[in-house]
């Protein structure tokens, strides 16, 4: 008889499982769009601002059935920078906009863990996803392609809490 076959904790290094199982993932809705047409590419003098939101959302497929749909929407806008002493916003060079999503199953997952799995841990997972469709959109649109900065979903998952639950004012 070994040693750790007693009383002593097992040396398994193992990391527990996440009861998290991506069953398919797939892209939901996408568009892009360059509103002036060749216009754009003619009148274009400078590189374009982009600005970038990114949205989770999930929700139940069947009643009673630990089995979701989780979305990551991406909404990238490109304008011309603001023509000097101006206080217009710039002229829309493209826009894109993406619904990449997954059919995720949550076996035996704690009441706790539920709501960041779907909302930190698969968004997690699908990113690099999302991220590349993106970035081929906008190379395949004419123009450089949108590479996206890794995203803290666990940062976007306590700010949208604390949007829709707000810390009473007051003591504590």
């Amino acid at each position: 008889m070994s040693a750790n076959e007693n009383n002593a904790p097992s040396q398994d290094n193992t990391p527990p499982s996440i009861p998290l199982a991506i069953n398919l993932q797939y892209t939901k809705d996408l568009s892009f769009e360059v509103p002036r047409g060749a216009e754009t590419f003619a009148s274009l003098r400078s590189a374009p601002q982009v600005g970038v939101n990114i949205d989770v959302q999930a929700n139940r497929i069947e009643k009673d059935q630990p089995v979701f749909e989780v979305s990551v929407i991406i909404r990238a806008e490109a304008t011309e920078p603001a023509a000097e002493g101006s206080n217009e916003p710039g002229r829309i060079v493209f826009i894109v906009e993406l619904t990449y999503a997954a059919i995720v199953t949550l076996e035996g997952a704690p009441d706790d863990l539920v709501e960041p799995l779907l909302l930190v841990e698969a968004p997690r997972l699908l990113f690099p996803f999302a991220r590349a469709i993106i970035s081929d959109v906008t190379r395949d649109g004419g123009f450089p392609p949108i590479v996206l900065q890794p995203i803290d979903f666990a940062a976007l998952w306590q700010a949208k809490r604390e949007q829709n639950f707000p810390e009473p004012e007051g003591e504590a």
